[in-house]
């Protein structure tokens, strides 16, 4: 086997992508579309910088992880990359749907009146014994990233293997690609196909089973995230060259789009394929601006990053939960903006690391159930 290169610049963007994932899932309290719960007030400013975290937080997140895959499969064989996935994502997603998800379904089920009494009394006569979520009680809730990045790695593996050990004449159009000036917004086709005539006719259920555009959409991103690592020194090279271009398109991108919302109300096809083309740009271009300044100022180790990379799938699975509970309790107080993001901030923040760093850490049987590896 090949011996692997850390990418640091990866580990840190995997760090801020999953700590913007909790300042949004806060934002989601106060945002007009639906969430679990929502505040007694509702904030419409807060839709803009919302907006634009949403275009592309998660297809960074399936990119990172199939670049970090080509790396896991440095060492290890088929099987050996198809137990360890196992481990990684399907206990840390069993134990989360059977102890960490039920509380969040429980408070909503206060909220909206569907259930009155206490939490032990909820998970033992309605969790699990309903059905799915949103009509019965079983659900994955924010840990569906798991679901879906284990049936990616797995479908996707022997495909992967094949291309890392035996280059084709695909990997080498791909470098050949990217080495033109504006090679990167080549790969843009397939998404905006998607975008433009999937996208329409499946909506986002992230139940897996009939989420066909979200599935599509994401394993693409996820099949980029190898293949440009497979491209090696040409993928970086070429991303240092294109940083500051992504950064002028994607904001003209992200500026037609808003103006786009604001002003046009119109339905009809040709609008809609306007609407997505400026949307796969703009999350294409926020994508390439992401890698490109941190392979320039984050490739370096550091303490804080071990410690946080370590920390970061922990605090993802926790996170949520707690952030509805300290919710639940703010729902109907008259206070600010402000005042209720910065508890749920730092709340969620705080009883994160204790959790993981006074508890987890410290048993090493819980280690696997929520999917961390041996410390280095």
């Amino acid at each position: 086997m090949e011996k692997s290169i850390r990418r640091y610049d990866l580990d840190w963007l995997r760090v801020i992508v999953f700590a913007l994932l909790i300042f949004y899932h806060v934002g989601m309290f106060f945002v007009p579309w639906g969430w679990h719960i929502k505040n007694n007030t509702i904030y419409e400013w807060l839709r803009w910088p919302m907006l634009f975290l949403n275009q592309w937080r998660l297809p960074i997140l399936f990119v990172i992880s199939g670049m970090g895959t080509y790396y896991a499969l440095s060492k290890r064989n088929l099987k050996q990359f198809t137990w360890e996935r196992y481990l990684r994502l399907g206990i840390p997603l069993f134990v989360g749907m059977l102890l960490i998800v039920p509380p969040q379904i429980y408070i909503e089920r206060l909220v909206n009146g569907q259930f009155n009494g206490t939490y032990m009394e909820y998970y033992q006569t309605m969790a699990f014994r309903n059905g799915a979520y949103p009509e019965g009680d079983i659900s994955w809730h924010h840990l569906w990233f798991l679901p879906y990045l284990l049936l990616f790695s797995w479908v996707l593996a022997p495909i992967f293997i094949r291309l890392k050990r035996r280059p084709t004449r695909f990997i080498a159009w791909i470098k050949k690609t990217l080495q033109k000036p504006y090679g990167f917004y080549v790969f843009i086709i397939p998404l905006f196909l998607l975008e433009a005539f999937m996208e329409p006719f499946f909506d986002i259920t992230h139940a897996l089973i009939d989420d066909w555009f979200n599935i599509c959409s994401s394993i693409t991103f996820f099949f980029y995230g190898f293949l440009f690592i497979a491209a090696g020194e040409v993928f970086w090279e070429s991303l240092h060259k294109i940083k500051k271009k992504a950064l002028i398109i994607g904001i003209i991108a992200f500026s037609l789009l808003v103006g786009r919302w604001l002003f046009i109300e119109a339905d009809d096809w040709p609008q809609h394929l306007s609407e997505a083309f400026l949307k796969i740009v703009n999350l294409w271009s926020w994508i390439l601006v992401l890698f490109g300044y941190a392979a320039k100022y984050l490739n370096k180790p550091s303490k804080q990053l071990a410690y946080s990379n370590r920390a970061v799938y922990p605090f993802y699975i926790l996170h949520q939960t707690i952030t509805i509970v300290i919710a639940y309790y703010l729902i109907n107080l008259d206070w600010s903006f402000f005042a209720k993001a910065s508890i749920l901030v730092i709340g969620t923040f705080g009883i994160s690391w204790i959790i993981y760093d006074w508890i987890i850490l410290r048993i090493p049987l819980l280690h696997p159930l929520f999917g961390l590896k041996k410390a280095r």
